[in-house]
C-alpha cells in the first residue's frame, strides 16, 4: 500500500522518515514504553535506524504494518507511535487489524494519543473495510487501557499466557471495536454515514 497521511487539530500522522531516528530513540529510552511494548531492550541508535528505514516502509510495502509518526502541529516535536498492526486477516473475509501505540513521555496526559487514535479508527473503517478491530496489551497496562476505552474498544477479557516477557509466560487484555460502535465510521470516504454495501452482517449470540 502507498503510505498515507492523516490529519488531526494537533496532529500530523504520517509515515516515518529516516530524519525521525533521533526523536524516536530518545522517546524509546522511556522504561515505560521499554516494558509495555515490543520494542527490544535496552533500545539503540541502530533499532531505531532500523524501525524508520526499514520496518516502517517495508511495513506499508507488503502490507503487513501501517505505522505513523505522530507528529505534534504546533512544533514538530515527536508525540508518539500508532499503527494497524498483524494485517493477515485484513484481506480475508475476517476483514480485521489491531490496534497499536505509544506515547512519548512528555506528552502524555494531553488526550493526543485519543486524537490520533480517532483519526486511524476512521480511516479503518472508512477506507480499509475494517470490519473488526482488536486492541491487546500486557495484563496490567493501565495507561493502553485507558486510552482503547476512550477510544470506544469493548474489553473482552483476559487472554492467559498470551504473551513471552523477559524469558516469562503473560497475560494479555483484549479488546474490541466494531464500525457499529462509532458513530459515523462507517462509511467509505466521500459517502455518506451509512454501512457499506459489502459489508460482512452480525449475528450477536443473543445469550
Amino acid at each position: 500500500m502507498k503510505p498515507v497521511t492523516l490529519a488531526t487539530e494537533r496532529l500530523v500522522l504520517r509515515p516515518f522518515e529516516p530524519s525521525d531516528a533521533p526523536a524516536v530513540h530518545t522517546a524509546c529510552q522511556d522504561p515505560d514504553i521499554q516494558r509495555w511494548t515490543t520494542i527490544p531492550s535496552p533500545y539503540g541508535v541502530k533499532d531505531a535506524e532500523q524501525f524508520v528505514g526499514t520496518i516502517v516502509p517495508e511495513g506499508w510495502r507488503d502490507d503487513t504494518t501501517y505505522n505513523f509518526a505522530l507528529v505534534s502541529r504546533a512544533d514538530g516535536s515527536l508525540v508518539g507511535a500508532m499503527g494497524l498492526v498483524r494485517l493477515a486477516r485484513l484481506h480475508t473475509p475476517e476483514r480485521q487489524a489491531e490496534l497499536g501505540y505509544w506515547t512519548a513521555k512528555e506528552h502524555r496526559g494531553r488526550g493526543h494519543t485519543v486524537e490520533a487514535g480517532r483519526a486511524v479508527v476512521r480511516w479503518a473503517f472508512r477506507d480499509l473495510g475494517v470490519e473488526r478491530l482488536e486492541w491487546h496489551a500486557q495484563a496490567g497496562n493501565e495507561g493502553s487501557r485507558a486510552v482503547a476505552r476512550k477510544l470506544g474498544f469493548h474489553m473482552e477479557g483476559t487472554l492467559r499466557a498470551k504473551l513471552v516477557y523477559e524469558g516469562t509466560r503473560r497475560d494479555a487484555w483484549i479488546g474490541s471495536l466494531l464500525p457499529s460502535d462509532v458513530p459515523g465510521g462507517t462509511a467509505p470516504s466521500g459517502a455518506a454515514d451509512t454501512p457499506a454495501p459489502d459489508r460482512t452482517p452480525y449475528l450477536p449470540y443473543p445469550g
